[in-house]
């Protein structure tokens, strides 16, 4: 595992209040499962379960978006999580 960084914009910002946090991951869905566990807050709305919640978008050092839970993520990768509804 690697530690990578998760960026939250919006409403993910507002309820885990941190615009950003750390986990240790190898993948998109190890990230997600560490961010809904390290803030309960953003279970059902942003991450379901590993997943992305249907209206949330995933950008992989700001070059692709990605929703697959098995996309694999680098050491000191940085994850930006937005909305697609407040036009990201």
């Amino acid at each position: 595992m690697a530690r990578v960084v998760l960026e939250l914009y919006g409403i993910a910002r507002r309820r885990a209040g941190t615009a950003a946090v750390a986990v240790d991951a190898s993948t998109l869905g190890e990230a997600l499962v560490a961010l809904e566990r390290a803030h309960p807050a953003l279970s059902g709305e942003v991450v379901v379960g590993g997943r992305l919640a249907p209206h949330w978008r995933a950008s992989v050092e700001g070059q692709a978006f990605v929703e697959e839970p098995a996309t694999p993520l680098s050491a000191g990768a940085r994850v930006l999580l937005l909305s697609a509804l407040a036009g990201g």
